[in-house]
Parts: structure tokens; sequence; C-alpha cells
């Protein structure tokens, strides 16, 4: 009897541990299903603060894009000739926006290394020399717009006066190849003009054989003939001093000289001398970044364009051909040193008159 006693209390010993564990783990089963524990859960889902920001931004976007979709569509329909100028436009300030980033990185990349102008690899080169170019003839835009009201005159004369106010991103394909070739007209009307002046100086220099070079180039130039590379290279003491080195020229030689690289002439003559000296010595710079990379290196908008800046007309030209005169003109102007920069200058003229193609 005692026996069972003792048997029965460790039963409701055991009993007693084993049950409350249950009874725990049911409680919280019916807490996390809300059945036990206060009414049921909404079934929708709450999003974040940031999620909910994040899809109203995206929904606006889309909304926008939608919006602006149809105003294209509908300006295209209504205002074909506003809507081309408004697509150009457009266009135009996106790609100067992102030349003005790029250019942003390039000059910070040169700050935190210490890098130089010349020390830089030919396209980034080449890309902060053409920006600059652009925000100078934009800053005339820019100053006229300050007055009151005044930017309404500005639409107008941008529109009146496109190659004379706007830069390159805001040409048309069509105004873009009609714009280069005016330009190219009016350098090339200052060939003649330099060529003579050579002319006149051959009796001021003293080496005779030097002489002989010089009066020879010139005969060949005026009777239609493209100059050999040797036949131009073999002047170069001549136009490293006295009478044709940068310092030596005189007034009017400088004014022509800058009519052929498109720099204003309506400045005082040493403020010319310095801008075409300046001016040359940073194609001399790019040609030896280019001579680094490699004329196969370009693509063919990157070749007409160095030709382009070198004097040579190459709209009209085909790629082989201006890859050819731009290995020419690579191979003069990486074998010129700081005091023979005024044959590069004059190389403007000396190479680029009679190439092949160039005649219309």
């Amino acid at each position: 009897m005692a026996l069972s006693r003792v048997c029965w209390a460790r039963a409701a010993v055991w009993g007693s541990a084993v049950t409350p564990g249950h009874f725990v783990t049911r409680r919280l089963q019916l807490g996390r299903s809300g059945l036990a524990w206060g009414g049921p859960r909404s079934s929708k889902l709450h999003l974040s603060p940031k999620a909910d920001v994040k899809n109203l931004m995206s929904y606006v976007v889309t909304k926008t894009k939608a919006i602006n979709g149809k105003y294209h569509r509908f300006l295209g329909r209504h205002f074909p000739r506003f809507y081309v100028l408004y697509t150009i436009f457009t266009k135009g300030f996106r790609m100067l926006w992102a030349d003005a980033k790029k250019a942003r990185r390039i000059k910070t990349n040169m700050w935190n290394h210490n890098i130089e102008f010349h020390q830089l690899p030919y396209r980034e080169m080449e890309h902060l020399r053409q920006f600059r170019q652009d925000v100078t003839k934009c800053l005339f835009l820019g100053i006229i717009s300050i007055p009151p009201f005044a930017n309404y005159l500005v639409f107008l004369l941008m529109y009146l006066f496109p190659r004379q106010l706007l830069i390159r991103h805001f040409w048309t394909p069509k105004q873009q190849t009609d714009f280069l070739d005016i330009y190219h007209a009016f350098r090339k009307q200052s060939h003649p003009e330099i060529i003579s002046y050579l002319e006149k100086v051959i009796p001021l220099i003293s080496d005779a054989g030097l002489r002989w070079h010089l009066t020879d180039l010139c005969t060949k130039i005026q009777r239609g003939t493209h100059p050999a590379i040797r036949d131009i290279l073999a002047l170069r003491e001549c136009f490293s001093n006295h009478p044709l080195g940068m310092n030596q020229l005189q007034a009017f030689h400088v004014k022509a000289l800058s009519r052929a690289m498109l720099l204003t002439p309506y400045l005082p003559p040493p403020l010319l001398r310095h801008r075409l000296k300046t001016h040359t010595t940073v194609i001399h710079q790019l040609d030896q970044a280019l001579a680094k990379l490699g004329i196969g290196q370009l693509t063919a908008e990157e070749v007409k364009s160095a030709c382009y800046l070198r004097g040579l007309n190459s709209t009209h030209i085909g790629e082989d051909r201006c890859r050819t005169w731009l290995g020419e003109w690579l191979q003069i102007s990486c074998n010129l040193k700081e005091a023979e920069l005024s044959l590069l200058l004059h190389n403007v003229v000396l190479l680029s008159t009679n190439y092949l193609g160039t005649r219309r």
C-alpha cells in the first residue's frame, strides 16, 4: 500500500513537469495565430517609408516619361519644324552637360595626381581643348543674356545666326558640313597671302641653301604640287630664328596666320603672337600624345576632326586619305623642337593647300 502511494506521487510529479510545458506551447501557438490574444490582423502589406518614397518616385518618373512622349508626338505632328529645333537643342544641352562632367572628372584627376596638360592621354587632351573652345563661345551668350528680358533676344539671335553664336552640339548634320566649309573658306583666303610673304622674306635668309629650299617649296605650292615631308623638314632652321621665327614675324603676317588658324585677327600684334604660340604649342602636344596612341586607334570621326583642326578640310575627303595626311603631319610635327614651332604653324598652309581631294 505504501509502495503504490510512492508510485502515484512520482507519477504526479512527472505529470506536473510535462503538463506546464505543453500548456505554454499551446498558449504561444494560440497567441501567434491571433486566436487567443486580440482580434485578427489586417491582410494588407505595410511598406517602410523608404519603400513608399521609392514607389512614389518611380510612379512620377513613369508618368513624366509618358507625358513627355505625348508632348513630343504632339509637336512632331502639328509643329514639325519647331520639333526639329526642339530636338536638336535638347540633345545639344545633354551633350554639353556630358562634356562638362567629363571635363570636370579630367580636371579633378589632374589636381589629385598633380598631372600637367601635356601628360594626359590624347583623347583627354583633345576633350579639354574642345570644351574650352565651346565654353568660350557660350560665354558671349551668357553675357548678353544678363539684362532683363534679354533672353528673348538671345533666342532670336541664335535662330538667325547659328554659326556665329552656337557651338557644334546645336548644329544640324547639314549645318555642320556647311559651316565647316564656310570656316575653311575663310582660312583658305589667307593661304596666298602667307605664301606671298614667305617669298618676300627669302632675300633676308643668310644661308643660300635655305633660300633655295624655300624658293623651291613656294614654287611647288603655287603650281599646285603637294610638297614632300623632306622638303618641309629641310626648312627647320629657317623657321627657328630671323626672319621666320615665332617672335620675328611681322604684324600683317601674324594676322594672316591667325585667320588660317581660325583665330580672330582683330587684336594687337603682341597678343596675336602670344595666342598663335599657345595654340601651336597645344597642337604640338596633341601630336606627341597622338603619336603614342597611334592613328589606327582613332575612329573615323576623330580622324576627320584632327585633320580639320590642323588645316585640312576633311569633310569631303575619304577616311583613308585623312589618315594618310594626318600621318604626314605627325612625321613633321614629331621631328620639330619647341623653337621650331613656327614651321608647324606654317605647315597648316604648306601641307594642306594642294592635298588630293581638297580642291572643289
